[in-house]
């Protein structure tokens, strides 16, 4: 049985792909900050809840620990857990601050290094290991000089920036282990917290829909791509 680990996943888009996972027969593990919210939603979609702050080293030691005490086993990271930090009032401009900006690269680029250096020891023991980084059309540099993608006409200075780091972190992360099929994904254009705080009011698809393509990408098997961007559609061009 593959098990899959999934930062961020107590609601939106790391929950429904979560469900996807399960009903696919993964053991899943969803990694959530909050330990009510977390254990919620892992009974909600029978699976496991550890609890992981991908910005604290400490958290992320320990749930490494707690999956490889658990006697599960590590086949499959989903790297999911973003943010995106906005000033308050009408505007809701990005955030431009220094201490903001930290703070979104924390968590969705180190982050990812985080998680993923903690969970190698246990991938190198799977027999298919996977490795998927929700990233952005707005970290593509194609995506974001191309007229005909909404990823064009979006300014996004912190958030896309992040999500470049995490295309670049892809790529790097994939040349570094060939034995790992380490993919990131474009998930679309989702209503969840993310976008704009109460997902019934952002524009965008059911994260249900969304997860879609992830899942697909953290059940690629032996035989899978590695090193490279996908969406929907297929292959995203960098």
């Amino acid at each position: 049985m593959t098990t899959t680990l999934i930062t961020g996943a107590n609601k939106g888009l790391g929950k429904e792909t979560a469900r996807l996972l399960v009903e696919a027969g993964h053991t899943v593990w969803l990694g959530s900050r909050d330990e009510t919210r977390g254990a919620a939603a892992a009974e909600e979609v029978g699976g496991r809840f550890v609890q992981l702050d991908v910005t604290d080293d400490r958290s992320v030691s320990a749930a490494m620990a707690t999956i490889a005490g658990s006697g599960t086993g590590l086949d499959v990271v989903v790297n999911n857990a973003g943010i995106a930090k906005r000033t308050g009032g009408a505007s809701q401009t990005e955030a431009l601050d220094g201490p903001s900006v930290l703070e979104v690269f924390d968590t969705n680029a180190v982050g990812v290094v985080r998680v993923t250096e903690a969970a190698l020891p246990l991938l190198a023991t799977s027999r298919n290991p996977v490795i998927v980084n929700v990233s952005s059309a707005l970290g593509s540099f194609w995506a974001t000089h191309e007229p005909s993608r909404p990823a064009s006409h979006f300014v996004s200075v912190v958030y896309g920036a992040s999500k470049a780091a995490v295309s670049m972190l892809t790529v790097q992360y994939a040349r570094a282990h060939p034995g790992i099929k380490v993919n990131a994904v474009e998930p679309g254009i989702t209503a969840t917290e993310l976008g704009g705080g109460d997902p019934g009011s952002h524009p965008g698809r059911p994260a249900a829909q969304s997860a879609r393509v992830v899942a697909e990408l953290a059940s690629v098997g032996s035989d899978g791509p590695t090193g490279a961007f996908f969406e929907d559609a297929g292959e995203l061009r960098w």
